[in-house]
């Protein structure tokens, strides 16, 4: 039985619970699930719904002894916590990924990994073609891209979009909201171009992965077209992602990539890179 923790109080977090709660992952029970101290009282109300321990800190999260944490919170929370988890040999399972473009913090926590023996996991989230691209970076990549396009609804509410005047309710055909590197983009989209961040860092890098923001108003689903070229040939995968029930900033698979994550943490054969 492995013990993990939760940061965060949103439908990942929830769909964690059901389903280890269900027995659908098989052996892991919920340590504890840590709020911020004031914070907003989602989490502690999930985790009374639940039947499972809260806290708010965390000190008081590895006081629960888990042997690792899903983040599914925000940047701020993988700046404020990760490194110190991986100090305190708890791995952590990554899900706002896009934090990590900040090489000072990415590299204090791999650091930290190597020292104490902790795993540092990012998983895929609602994107494919890791594998691939990992494999593909052996040989030499000269191109990589991402396009992440959805519909106007998901990109509302986002600071960096209400400061240059886009009239969202209003489109009638697709704009462009950003066009550039991964590492000046992802910091702009906080909850939406994780995906980005992870093609990036396990591709050529954020300075030469290029990423196009688009809202669609055309479009139902969130989709994602990856663009690889090098010297072992060339790829293209589009993936049409049902957004999440309660999030249209995220995608279903995305937050089903936490599940999956965690099954990989068990011991058993595995298929795939």
């Amino acid at each position: 039985m492995m013990r993990i923790g939760l940061i965060g109080g949103g439908t990942i977090a929830r769909l964690v619970l059901q389903n280890v709660q269900s027995g659908a992952l098989g052996g892991f029970e919920v340590a504890a699930l840590m709020g911020r101290p004031g914070g907003a009282p989602r989490g502690r109300e999930l985790a009374r719904e639940f039947g499972v321990h809260y806290v708010e800190g965390r000190e008081a999260l590895i006081g629960a002894r888990p042997q690792a944490v899903v983040e599914a919170a925000s940047h701020e929370a993988v700046r404020e916590h990760l490194v110190p988890l991986l100090e305190a040999g708890v791995g952590v399972v990554v899900l706002s990924a896009g934090a990590l473009i900040d090489d000072a913090l990415r590299q204090a926590a791999e650091r930290a990994a190597a020292a104490r023996g902790a795993l540092l996991y990012v998983p895929s989230g609602g994107i494919g073609g890791l594998d691939v691209l990992k494999t593909a970076c052996l040989a030499g990549v000269d191109e990589a891209s991402i396009q992440v396009a959805k519909p106007p609804a998901a990109w509302k509410g986002i600071a960096y979009v209400q400061s240059r005047g886009f009239e969202l309710d209003a489109l009638s055909a697709p704009l462009t909201l950003f066009e550039g590197s991964a590492r000046e983009g992802v910091p702009h989209f906080p909850q939406n171009v994780n995906i980005a961040a992870i093609l990036a860092l396990g591709g050529i890098g954020a300075d030469r992965t290029r990423l196009k923001v688009v809202a669609d108003p055309g479009l139902a689903l969130n989709t994602h077209t990856i663009r690889v070229s090098g010297r072992a040939g060339r790829f293209t995968l589009v993936l049409e992602n049902v957004p999440a029930p309660e999030n249209p900033k995220t995608s279903w698979l995305a937050c089903y990539s936490a599940l999956a994550a965690l099954k990989s943490l068990q011991p058993g054969a595995r298929y795939g890179t």
